[in-house]
């Protein structure tokens, strides 16, 4: 497993751009590039809570699949951690079964300096997902700041 990094400067608060990450409508947005069939999260965003990465599978539509994390850490606009435990097919936790993602952590960190917010992610990541990570993790985060930039 290699840790990866990923940045983006966003020019809104800091308090927008973290509900519009966090928020489940938005959140099925600015995830497009992650699963272009569509993703969402169950769960919250709590300290010690669960939260499971839900998306139809690519290479059956018929069928879902994800990630069971825990939120280990959520300080209100400055940072989450999450803690992958499980793979999910169909609704079923399956411990184990994709090993390469079991204690792997994301972290992001929110920043804020004059009205404009930094959000930086690392990412703990197996060799065989890094390619697609790494395409996909740039375009959700443009997704991120147009959404978060729009004026309401």
């Amino acid at each position: 497993m290699k840790k990866y990094s990923f940045s983006i400067d966003i020019d809104a608060p800091v308090e927008k751009v973290w509900h519009t990450m966090l928020d489940k409508e938005t959140y099925k947005q600015w995830t497009a590039p992650f699963n272009p069939a569509g993703s969402w999260f169950e769960g919250d965003w709590s300290k010690d809570s669960e939260i499971r990465f839900i998306g139809p599978d690519p290479k059956d539509p018929t069928q879902t699949g994800g990630m069971l994390a825990v939120v280990e850490e959520n300080k209100p606009y400055e940072f989450i951690s999450l803690r992958h435990e499980a793979e999910i097919v169909n609704g079923e936790v399956r411990i184990g079964e994709n090993a390469s993602w079991v204690g792997a952590h994301e972290n992001y960190t929110f920043s804020e300096k004059g009205g404009s917010t930094s959000i930086g992610i690392d990412i703990d990541l197996d060799e065989s997902f890094a390619e697609y990570m790494i395409d996909a993790w740039p375009k959700s985060l443009q997704i991120l700041k147009e959404l978060s930039e729009k004026a309401e």
